[in-house]
């Protein structure tokens, strides 16, 4: 049904038709990337400008351990790059949460600090924002890099979500992608806490088209995205999407009180047609053992599911920003720091 959606708003598209060109806005979250950004940075500087020429790239550090935020702050002179510097480490969908937040361009791009995306691919993903489309994201094209087991899990994982979730959500879309300011518009009022982003930009809708691309090798260090921050992402996205666990236990507690009762109905009749000669200790305790492992296993899905309640009942924000330094390369900056300061008008006499 959302993939007919999804057609029915392509067939809309309208060639955007421009009176100026956009302000770019590019979010790179950081997390222990100095080395990186050094080569990532003059790289999308070299790039961007052939998309437009009013363009800024916002650096998000969450709360980095190495000189990332040092880093981006001495490139702010020679180069349109700011700094938002999160209190500590809230994860990167936190971190693309106060970018997104911090973003003034017509044109939002969103990509990895880690030389993984190809810059190259963003004359692409432009083209097609010219062509209508209000959101462009990267599909990846190819998983060999990937540990088998990892690469199977992952599909039967969004397989999974995609049937119970209410929305479609691409296996291989990732997080580099680019968006119409209106889509970031959508996305900044949605309140939860606790975030899947991946389920968020399908959530919010608009047209939208996926492109291949290859992932580039990192360029240095390593992704600090373990197993058990997927685990916890791969959680988030469950019970945030879909209450497919809810419904499931609810079956499966419905099936064993069936059995349940007809193992008594059983019991009853054989203990009145032929008497009870074995005493059924066996059976008794192989019984309890079972039925509370899965009671305890469905009151775990429901404190899961009760534990995002009160995250988010809580009310605290997404993210906390310690420091926002502008660049004074932005084309925005510029023209502030050019503009006549404004006249005070006094009362008359």
């Amino acid at each position: 049904m959302s993939e007919i959606r999804s057609q029915a708003l392509n067939a809309l598209l309208k060639p955007r038709e421009l009176e100026r060109p956009p302000r770019i806005t590019c979010i790179l979250p950081a997390y222990n990337e100095a080395e990186n950004l050094q080569q990532m940075v003059p790289l999308l500087c070299e790039v961007l400008p052939n998309l437009s020429s009013d363009f800024e790239i916002l650096v998000v550090d969450d709360g980095s351990r190495d000189a990332t935020a040092g880093v981006v702050v001495a490139m702010s002179d020679l180069y349109p790059v700011s700094l938002l510097a999160l209190s500590r480490n809230f994860g990167k969908e936190a971190a693309m949460s106060a970018g997104l937040d911090h973003a003034e361009g017509d044109l939002v791009i969103l990509m990895d600090s880690d030389m993984q995306h190809p810059v190259e691919m963003l004359e692409v993903f432009y083209q097609h924002w010219l062509e209508g489309y209000d959101m462009v994201y990267g599909i990846r094209a190819d998983r060999s890099d990937e540990h088998p087991l990892k690469r199977r899990l992952t599909h039967l994982f969004y397989q999974a979500l995609s049937r119970s979730a209410e929305v479609e959500i691409q296996a291989n879309a990732g997080d580099f992608r680019l968006m119409d300011a209106r889509v970031v518009k959508a996305l900044r009022a949605l309140p939860e806490r606790k975030r899947m982003m991946k389920g968020l930009f399908a959530w919010v809708g608009f047209r939208s088209i996926g492109v291949p691309f290859k992932v580039n090798p990192r360029f240095s260090g390593a992704t600090s995205f373990g197993l058990r921050r997927l685990s916890s992402l791969a959680l988030t996205g469950i019970t945030a999407f879909s209450s497919a666990p809810l419904r499931i236990w609810m079956i499966i507690g419905i099936i064993i009180s069936l059995l349940a009762m007809g193992y008594a109905l059983l019991v009853v009749l054989s203990t009145l047609l032929l008497g009870s000669d074995v005493p059924g200790w066996p059976t008794l305790v192989a019984g309890i053992g079972f039925l509370g492992g899965m009671q305890l296993l469905s009151v775990g899905i429901l404190g899961e599911y009760i534990s995002r309640i009160f995250a988010e009942v809580k009310g605290r924000p997404v993210y906390l920003v310690s420091d926002y330094i502008r660049s004074s390369k932005t084309p925005s900056a510029q023209s502030e720091m050019t503009a006549p300061a404004a006249i005070p008008v006094q009362d008359a006499d």
